[in-house]
């Protein structure tokens, strides 16, 4: 297949030439601890979301090498720590600079790795450039004051390697720390890889192992060379997250899911939530900031459902490699993660409609934005159930991907006790043409960001993240917060978080 900017085998060998101590000839990709790479542990082969071509094999350490990595990435600590901040600051800005250079690379990496469209990934690689040089130009006030915590421990899903994980990272390391990262298992393993080599190339020292979560997580968690824990993923995981840091003092943040609800009421700006709708379902709504559960007061429900159908008629879903006019496709999105996401969401819905469940909208795969004969097991079209009842899964639970619920209201008080179906989230949207209905509602509604007619999203600079209820656990991150999530205050201040009463035994912040 003959593809702008090379076949995998190509692009490989464009990221190994700009990091041949990470990426080896035979196609594995090494860690990096103690100042050095690590040629070290049992290849993982990887393959691609998109059609199933294989492509890089981690080096998957066991427990033994990994307790030996983070004791060797911790005493990096003392010297990067003892640097004055004008000189971190230079070398993250040289590192940012290099990842600029090289940002086509980063994007392609993501298209093969996760499956991102390339206009997306794109995106994604300039979110995090952008968002750390926020970070630097604002280092000197955001610093006063503090000093790193010591090491820090990043667990993160694999839909935002670069934009979430090594713009966390980054600014970890801008703080004082040393930031250690355990690659994404799902996919992602070799844009973390190349964006790392990058950074130590320009002497922030960022580490790297990979490896089996199940595997390393009490490694990663417990162990007392970590002195804070990053994590972000789903709530059974996060709870396993805190559980173990039960009887440890560390700094954590835990980002973990909840169903983000929009809900409308007295509402008629149809064309605005059209293209709301539209933009909901970029990369299938592989975002813990997608919109999955719609709550629309009765009499408005023929309205939304025309707009619905409209916005979901613009939705293309395809190959995000196969050439359109010598170019990459723009669609909405390409796969999912793998096909065992597709077969669990198809299960659910199969479950709901089982229990009584209205299908309302079921859309189909195009065979034009395929390659010939390529399996589609990854690949799921938009989906959307009515009435889905309370017994099913769905109900509950973040679907992370491309399916949507609705359910019909008649009062102000159902529509809020709908949206917080979760007992928890990271955000919500009401919809209403009433300033008052918005008043009212706002308030009482369980999620960190609230959006009125907008759209709420995760933001990396002057804004906070956070979460309510079960979807979020420590210290809030985005703009100040990041940076006082993983640094002490000299006068004894806190970091603001969400530190739940059910889990009081864990570590004052």
């Amino acid at each position: 297949m003959s593809l702008y900017g090379g076949d995998w085998s190509m692009l490989y060998r464009t990221a190994r030439s700009l990091a041949p101590e990470a990426f080896f000839e035979d196609g594995s990709l090494a860690g990096a601890w103690g100042g050095k790479w690590h040629p070290h542990g049992t290849p993982r082969q990887m393959y691609s979301p998109n059609d199933g071509t294989a492509l890089a094999s981690a080096l998957n350490l066991d427990v033994g090498s990994a307790k030996a990595a983070l004791s060797a990435a911790a005493d990096e600590g003392p010297a990067w720590a003892a640097l004055p901040l004008e000189q971190r600051c230079i070398r993250v800005q040289a590192a940012v600079n290099l990842m600029r250079q090289h940002s086509e690379t980063l994007a392609l990496l993501l298209v093969w790795e996760i499956g991102k469209p390339l206009i997306q990934a794109r995106t994604s690689v300039n979110r995090m450039l952008e968002g750390v040089e926020w970070y630097l130009q604002e280092a000197e006030r955001l610093t006063a004051g503090r000093t790193p915590v010591g090491l820090v421990s990043n667990i993160a899903s694999w839909n935002y390697p670069l934009s979430v994980l090594v713009h966390s990272m980054l600014v970890q390391a801008l703080a004082g720390n040393i930031a250690l990262a355990k690659s994404p298992s799902a996919g992602g393993a070799a844009s973390v890889t190349l964006a790392v080599a990058l950074s130590r190339q320009a002497g922030v020292p960022l580490c790297l192992i990979h490896g089996s979560g199940s595997l390393l997580g009490e490694v990663l968690i417990r162990s007392e060379e970590v002195d804070a824990v990053a994590f972000v993923g789903g709530r059974a995981h996060g709870r396993s997250v805190a559980d173990g840091l039960l009887d440890r003092r560390k700094r954590y943040m835990l980002e973990m899911e909840g169903v983000n609800a929009y809900g409308l009421w007295e509402f008629s700006d149809w064309k605005l939530l059209e293209g709301q709708l539209l933009k909901g379902y970029e990369y299938g709504k592989q975002r813990c900031t997608a919109y999955a559960r719609f709550v629309v007061e009765r009499r408005l429900f023929p309205q939304f459902l025309e707009t619905y159908q409209r916005a979901m008629s613009q939705v293309k879903v395809g190959h995000p490699l196969k050439l359109e006019n010598g170019d990459f496709p723009r669609l909405s999105y390409g796969p999912l993660i793998n096909s065992d996401k597709v077969k669990s969401l198809q299960a659910r819905v199969l479950e709901a409609l089982t229990l009584g469940a209205v299908p309302l909208y079921q859309g189909q795969l195009e065979g034009a934005r395929f390659l010939e004969g390529q399996d589609t097991g990854t690949y799921l079209a938009p989906t959307a159930l009515l009435g889905v009842p309370r017994r099913s899964a769905l109900y509950h639970a973040e679907p992370f991907g491309p399916l949507d619920t609705f359910v019909l209201v008649d009062t102000l008080d159902e529509l809020i006790g709908e949206m917080n179906v979760s007992r928890g989230s990271l955000v919500a949207t009401i919809g209403t043409d009433n300033p008052k209905v918005a008043a009212e509602v706002t308030p009482r509604l369980q999620a960190f960001k609230v959006g009125v007619n907008a759209l709420r999203s995760r933001g990396d600079r002057e804004e906070a993240f956070g979460g309510y209820g079960e979807s979020w656990q420590g210290c809030f991150v985005g703009g100040e917060h990041l940076i006082r999530a993983v640094t002490h205050s000299e006068s004894g201040e806190a970091p603001l978080g969400n530190f739940m009463a059910t889990r009081s035994q864990i570590a004052a912040p």
